[in-house]
């Protein structure tokens, strides 16, 4: 509502715009109907003293005429204001305010007719009787229509100056200024009187809106479900049971009247008088007379464990003696409960039940902190499951699931109380010992952890086998922080997997300088393109039989401008890590294809293809560019791929390969037997070649039995299939001997030649015209000096 009063609003000529205007108009007009029969028989009042006046000076005719006029202009006037009624729901506006006053201006000139015209033909007593009338009618109208002013203002203004003319036509100016006088003063006072009027419709406005939200929180208070009114006495009995709060306690209001109230909650807990310490609360503040506020209660009705929030205030009679308290209370069960798994959400795993990461850290800080205390030692054990990626990508997310939650249980079995076990994410875990560990504790641990985690697991039919690398740092000598600790934790189980897994590493400094200098490489790697620092050498594979070239493998070499020669055992996992292998991988096959187009036809060329190129999607097409740009037929491109590819996404890296193969190109399976063997792989795609491993080679040489089953099994399996073998690594004439003995198709490693640049290449398999073929001693002796 509005705060203010505006003379200009209070009359209705506008309408400000703080505050709702409208609404108030509608308070206003409400009552005008209410005055209706009293403004009626006012106007009849007047006209019969009016007609004992005029019908002796101007005749029965025109009074009458005028007596019809006045009629019509009051059955106008009332029209329109009974049609300006507010109804429900509605506004009004400044249009409906003028056109009231327009009316009441319309009844003002009928009544001033007889001033204005009869006046010459009245005489000066029956003049002065006119004007009393209009008077009574002005004093009416400017007090009684409070409700609209604008309206009141226009009616006295019509008939005032309607009398000051016709005194003044007459001559009797002391009469006009009496006149005038009475109209400026009922002016005022009607102003005035609409002024207090909407004062008066402000605050009744107030007290409605008051009492709208009291009764509607006391009903919204009276229908809710688990609000109730309670009240005790003096000696802490309950008093007036309302009907909700004995249902609240499962009983009739009858049974518990006068009982004490800690009996009624407590349940069976009353005669032990064991409470819970909530209850202990809630006793105390009552004997001490205190007021409570939203006090949680745990309660017990019959057998069951409730929530209750209450509150209260102590109540005193007139002479200032305590009666008791009076409050209310509600059941909260639900939102307790609710409130209770949020909480346990924040800080468990909930696929493991284990403790989450934020709880494992509040752990380790506490431990950190009484280390510090007792001056002693606390540690934090980082797992991390190897072959666990393996698992969910080839029987999906379900499966790997639930080998966590085996997981998760053998681990904490593992622990026990030696310390807490949990989740941090994914398939990482974490330890924290409390004080009092060594060294040799932690290892203990570790391994514990490590063999027990590498037994098999049953999961859905399924006999699964994974493992686990584990990283510890000491607190507080290995980081002064949680964070510290962790993040040295980290490095110590990133060592455990660069060195193959299942295996515990211990923080040590250097493992930060290990770190620094990897991040200095993938910097360095980020501009080694660019600067041209990359190259490619290639190491020969011969015929097994007949020792002719058949192809090159292309490898790629960096010479750093910072860190000078980097082994590719260093900077591939570290270009891997930071996706940069994906830009190097299509150098080099551009380069390659480029390279290998100069060759004599039958020379082929393998390039290394690695996971994330073939979950690329627009591999393949990368493979058409650099064939199209070099002008390599398909035929002597052969893609080189490990098992790994297909762990991560097999079936994109399965269509991938096929369109690959598609185009005539051939596809090589690499390190065959040492990694995820699967003979699924050999059934959906059909590979040029499979590589053996040197392991096996070297293992076959030294008649291994293990070696020589797995070379054979491999050559028969490829020979069946119409794939070719390549053994890779062979290094001594015994090697060579063997692999040949063994069926191998394809020798590639040092004994025929190391990687040699491009140039030494191609004046290995450049045509000589003239020249007889040579013997295998003369082209191992050839690769050899160009590889020197």
């Amino acid at each position: 509502m509005p705060t203010r009063l505006p003379w200009l609003a209070v009359l209705g000529l506008t309408d400000p715009s703080d505050g709702d205007w409208g609404r108030l108009r509608c308070l206003q007009f409400a009552g005008l109907s209410r005055l209706t029969v009293a403004r009626v028989m006012a106007h009849a009042l007047g006209a019969v003293l009016m007609m004992r006046v005029l019908p002796g000076h101007v005749g029965m005719v025109f009074s009458l005429l005028w007596l019809a006029l006045l009629v019509a202009a009051v059955v106008v006037s009332t029209t329109i204001d009974r049609n300006l009624r507010p109804l429900e729901q509605r506004r009004v506006g400044l249009s409906s305010i003028r056109l009231q006053a327009t009316g009441s201006a319309g009844l003002a000139l009928v009544w001033a007719l007889p001033m204005l015209v009869f006046g010459p033909w009245l005489g000066q007593t029956d003049s002065a009787v006119v004007w009393a009338i209009m008077a009574m009618l002005m004093a009416a109208m400017g007090f009684a229509f409070a409700a609209v002013p604008l309206g009141a203002q226009a009616f006295v203004a019509v008939l005032g100056f309607a009398g000051i003319a016709g005194f003044l036509a007459r001559g009797e100016v002391t009469a006009a200024a009496v006149a005038a006088s009475f109209q400026v003063f009922v002016a005022i006072g009607a102003f005035e009187t609409a002024r207090i009027f909407l004062d008066g419709k402000l605050a009744e406005a107030g007290s409605v809106d008051k009492d709208d939200v009291v009764s509607l929180l006391l009903r919204e208070f009276e229908e809710g479900d688990a609000d109730w009114l309670w009240q005790v006495d003096s000696s802490r009995r309950v008093r007036n049971v309302s009907p909700r709060f004995a249902f609240a306690l499962g009983e009739e209001p009858e049974d518990i009247e006068a009982k004490p109230l800690i009996q009624l909650i407590t349940g069976d807990a009353w005669d032990s008088g064991f409470f819970h310490s909530s209850l202990h609360d809630l006793a105390e503040r009552v004997k001490r007379r205190e007021s409570f506020s939203n006090l949680l209660v745990r309660v017990s009705i019959k057998g069951q464990h409730r929530w209750w929030e209450l509150s209260a205030s102590p109540r005193f009679d007139e002479n200032g003696g305590f009666v008791g308290f009076r409050g209310v209370g509600s059941d909260v069960t639900e939102r307790r409960e609710s409130e209770e798994q949020i909480a346990y959400l924040a800080r468990f795993d909930t696929l493991t039940a284990l403790p989450n990461r934020l709880q494992l850290t509040e752990a380790l800080d506490a431990a950190m902190r009484r280390a510090d205390q007792f001056r002693s030692r606390c540690a934090f054990l980082m797992i991390d499951l190897d072959r666990f990626k393996a698992v969910n990508d080839t029987l999906g997310h379900m499966v790997g699931d639930k080998l966590l939650e085996r997981v998760a249980e053998r681990l904490r079995n593992l622990v026990g109380d030696s310390g807490m076990c949990g989740r941090l994410g994914g398939d990482e875990f974490g330890v924290v010992l409390g004080q009092g560990v060594d060294s040799d504790a932690i290892h203990t641990v570790a391994q514990r952890i490590i063999t027990g985690l590498s037994h098999s697991y049953s999961v859905d039919h399924h006999t699964l086998y994974i493992g686990a690398s584990v990283g510890s740092a000491i607190g507080p000598r290995d980081g002064a922080t949680v964070e510290t600790l962790m993040r040295n934790a980290d490095l110590a189980l990133y060592r455990a997997k660069d060195e193959g897994g299942a295996a515990h590493f211990c923080y040590e400094p250097s493992l930060h300088t290990d770190a620094e200098q990897r991040r200095q490489l993938e910097l360095s790697m980020r501009h080694a393109l660019e600067r041209n620092e990359f190259s490619l050498v290639y190491q020969p594979v011969v015929d097994a039989l007949t020792g002719a070239v058949l192809s090159f493998e292309a490898l790629a070499r960096w010479n750093s401008a910072e860190h000078g020669p980097v082994s590719p055992v260093r900077f591939i996992p570290v270009a891997e890590d930071a996706r940069l292998i994906v830009p190097i991988g299509e150098w080099a096959l551009r380069t390659a294809c480029h390279e290998a187009s100069r060759w004599p036809d039958p020379i082929k060329i393998a390039v290394n293809v690695s996971g994330e190129q073939l979950l690329e999607s627009g591999f393949a097409d990368t493979v058409v560019s650099a064939l199209a740009s070099s002008g390599l037929p398909p035929h002597r491109l052969e893609i080189e791929v490990t098992e790994s590819v297909f762990l991560r996404d097999g079936t994109v890296a399965l269509e991938t390969l096929n369109r690959i193969i598609g185009l005539g190109c051939g596809v090589a399976l690499d390190d065959f037997g040492t990694g995820y063997s699967s003979l699924g792989y050999l059934r959906k795609i059909r590979f040029s070649t499979i590589k053996v491993d040197r392991s096996f080679v070297q293992g076959a040489a030294r008649s291994n039995p293990e070696s020589l089953a797995i070379v054979r099994a491999v050559v028969a399996m490829a020979d069946s299939l119409e794939m070719s073998t390549t053994a890779e690594g062979v290094e001594t004439e015994e090697e060579l001997a063997m692999v040949r003995l063994l069926g191998c198709k394809k020798i590639q490693g040092y004994y025929f030649g190391r990687p040699m640049a491009s140039e030494n290449a191609y004046d290995l398999v450049k045509p000589k015209p003239g020249k007889k073929r040579k013997s295998i001693e003369e082209i191992v002796e050839t690769a050899r000096d160009a590889a020197a």
